[in-house]
């Protein structure tokens, strides 16, 4: 008998269910096999709720405690692996179409008592210490579904737009933030090192000959993608060792990195909102059941939220504007925690304030202090003026500003001159040996172009409501915290 999975059954009525020509020769019978999320009686009479994980929505099991031997129904507990065989008929019951009764029932997997994923709610905290087991639940179940559809939604959006998918290494001997913080990849000896009189680790017999580590981000290569085949982008895990415990940052996450030859700012601002909101509208269309669940039991405003972001031009906001706002708001009696002088990296409560109470709808923030951005960045051609008086350089970066997150989206139009480059490369100290390759792209038919990074657990953090990042990635990577 062939087993129908629990999405597909419950989107039929049971006359739709045998009118299937796979199914036809079943005669009404159904095969459905999953995880016990409930098991109540009443009068002799069971009632099990089984979920195969492919939706939201339990299958309700229905039968007679008679038909049934008595260890077999003890055997029934939450979190139990079942095979069960029955009528499929309609339901009575509100909120569903069918239900099954109940003809043959196999323990496919048996679950005691000490199953930590019972019926009582559990904290957040909590089930990050059983993330091996909490996919089971409602909310996680919810959230893995939405990781899943945001990922197909990414490269659907690229692939449409004729962009190629690009794989930049995860091993890499370049830093491309220039933050140092950076995980070692090495297969020396860790207890018997080599060091040269300055006291330095001697590299050569190591596996690749030289310092190496996992990647930050796929940008660089990604630009070398891009000066070839005109569009790319990366989708892939990233790495950084900063000792940050916060909601908002992780060890170890996915990147989004499109990079395009010839694109200016508008046409990479262009590119931000129109990317972001097909991934929310993506959602909306193709999540809805799961996108409901959060909507009740995490988050009451996110559906709302989320349309508002499709139905909504960004606000496009040069950084020195965005201060004077700031400074206006707090000359008006705002508080903030951080200060914000001209020359400040925002805050996220600075970035919140725009979004969330200024504006009320996302921002796309650009032209930042060049000392507060990465190297790469085009420099702009005029410096900016705040009350009266000329503020340093700036560079063409772009920020997307969500509510509830702040930062969403980092991006640039780099820069394509090479004597600037190597002017800001020798400017911050960032070491040439790592970065002859990189000047290659601007010393042989060097092209204006431009790009941005996305944070994807970032991304499935604003579309489930979610509040802290660590809960929405299946196995978090923390600062000393590797489990699992």
């Amino acid at each position: 008998m062939k087993r129908i999975r629990i999405s597909d059954l419950l989107a039929l009525t049971a006359e739709e269910y045998r009118a299937l020509p796979e199914y036809r020769d079943m005669e009404g019978t159904a095969l459905v096999k999953g995880w016990v999320r409930s098991k109540r009686g009443s009068k002799g009479i069971f009632f099990i709720a089984l979920n195969d994980g492919s939706t939201i929505k339990n299958v309700q099991i229905v039968g007679d405690d008679d038909k049934f031997d008595a260890d077999t129904l003890r055997r029934i507990t939450t979190g139990a692996c079942l095979s069960v065989t029955g009528k499929l008929v309609e339901s009575p019951a509100a909120g569903q179409n069918v239900e099954i009764q109940a003809q043959d029932i196999q323990i496919l997997g048996d679950c005691d008592n000490t199953y930590p994923l019972q019926k009582k709610g559990a904290s957040w905290e909590y089930l990050r210490t059983v993330a091996h087991l909490r996919p089971r639940t409602n909310t996680f179940g919810a959230i893995l579904r939405i990781r899943h559809n945001m990922a197909m939604a990414i490269h659907t959006y690229f692939h449409q737009h004729g962009y190629f998918y690009f794989h930049t290494p995860l091993i890499t001997a370049s830093d491309c933030e220039g933050a140092g913080q950076m995980f070692q990849v090495t297969t020396k000896n860790l207890y018997d090192l080599r060091k040269d009189e300055n006291g330095n680790i001697i590299y050569t017999d190591d596996f690749f000959g030289k310092q190496t580590s996992l990647t930050v981000s796929g940008q660089l290569e990604g630009e070398l993608g891009a000066t070839a085949l005109g569009a790319i982008y990366t989708f892939g895990p990233t790495f950084r060792a900063e000792n940050s415990n916060t909601p908002r940052h992780l060890a170890e996450f996915w990147m989004i990195e499109p990079e395009v030859a010839f694109m200016d700012l508008e046409e990479l601002m262009d590119l931000e909102e129109d990317f972001i909101k097909y991934c929310v509208r993506w959602a909306l269309d193709n999540c809805r059941d799961d996108l409901e669940f959060l909507n009740k039991m995490v988050d009451k405003g996110l559906i709302e939220r989320l349309q508002g972001v499709i139905n909504e031009d960004f606000v496009r906001l040069p950084y020195t504007e965005g201060i004077r706002i700031l400074q206006e708001a707090i000359k008006a009696g705002r508080k903030f925690e951080f200060p914000c002088q001209w020359g400040d990296d925002l805050a996220s409560e600075h970035e919140r304030y725009l979004v969330e109470e200024y504006f009320r709808k996302p921002v796309i923030m650009t032209h930042y202090p060049k000392k507060i951005k990465a190297f790469y960045m085009k420099i702009d051609d005029e410096k900016p003026v705040l009350d009266g008086k000329q503020m340093e350089q700036t560079v063409q970066g772009t920020d997307v500003l969500f509510p509830s997150i702040g930062e969403i989206i980092g991006g640039s139009v780099r820069e394509e001159s090479y004597d600037k480059l190597m002017g800001e490369i020798e400017s911050r100290g960032i070491p040439m040996k790592d970065m002859t390759w990189y000047l290659d792209t601007r010393k042989y038919g060097s092209c204006p172009h431009a790009g941005f990074g996305l944070g994807f657990e970032r991304l499935i953090l604003f579309v489930t409501g979610m509040q802290n990042i660590r809960d929405v990635i299946p196995f978090p990577r923390t600062p000393r915290n590797a489990e699992f």
